[in-house]
């Protein structure tokens, strides 16, 4: 939480944020935002409390109806606060065989600062389906937690040749000496401050030489995360740290 909401000075009491969608024309929290708010850290009428909508708005709230399943509150004032990095990361990612791979891995990223994710299929790929609301939960979870305003786009699963992407297109594959051509650079020396940048991270084995074909063709450039071999997941995280760091 160290770089989020910059330069806002909060009370240690209000260092929790709530998520709800329609708070500007509701004015109430969903159930479950509800539930923990009333029932688990205990907010009472008068409490101030931040509310999010995902979309970039932080709303500085006072309870007025402290009820388990449906809070409402009244709205104090309105901000939007700064983008935490420059440009858009994007991460391409398929699902690994462990599902708790994954559900780490968009926990990482989104508590790194990524600004979209993709679920791709891939031709080794061993988990061919997810639980997208389970994965979509991950996520707001983890947008709160890390107090993110704008939350991440998560997409579900589709083939890699059905991803749509643009901007500074990469592709993170291992295949050493594919082609002549094939010259992989360090993703930190390719990617451009203040750019869109979408990252191909393949399946536990790896993107096939089909695939790699495929995205050369669509304009990805094939990129190295550095000298280690990494699993699918570390693979993402490192790809959107990268990315992130360059931006911030």
């Amino acid at each position: 939480m160290r770089n989020a909401l910059k330069n806002r000075n909060f009370n240690a009491r209000l260092m929790y944020l709530f998520y709800a969608p329609d708070i500007q024309t509701t004015l109430t929290l969903p159930e479950e935002e509800s539930n923990h708010c009333v029932q688990v850290l205990r907010r009472s009428e008068g409490d101030e409390i931040m509310v999010t909508d995902g979309i970039g708005q932080l709303y500085h709230c006072v309870v007025t109806n402290p009820h388990r399943k449906h809070c409402e509150v009244r709205i104090e004032r309105v901000e939007t606060p700064e983008p935490l990095h420059a440009g858009y990361v994007h991460i391409a990612v398929a699902p690994t065989k462990n599902i708790d791979r994954l559900e780490w891995a968009i926990e990482k990223c989104v508590e790194i600062g990524v600004d979209e994710i993709s679920l791709i299929l891939c031709d080794h790929s061993e988990r061919k389906a997810v639980n997208y609301d389970r994965l979509q939960k991950i996520l707001v979870s983890a947008a709160k937690q890390s107090l993110k305003t704008r939350f991440p786009v998560l997409h579900p699963l589709v083939k890699m040749t059905d991803l749509h992407a643009d901007g500074d297109l990469f592709i993170a594959h291992c295949i050493e000496g594919y082609k002549a051509t094939d010259s992989k650079q360090a993703l930190r020396d390719q990617v451009v401050r203040g750019h869109k940048t979408t990252i191909l991270i393949g399946a536990e084995g790896d993107f096939s030489p089909e695939e790699v074909e495929w995205a050369l063709t669509q304009g990805y450039k094939p990129v190295s995360l550095g000298a280690a071999r990494l699993r699918t997941e570390t693979a993402a995280v490192v790809a959107c740290h990268t990315a992130v760091l360059i931006n911030e």
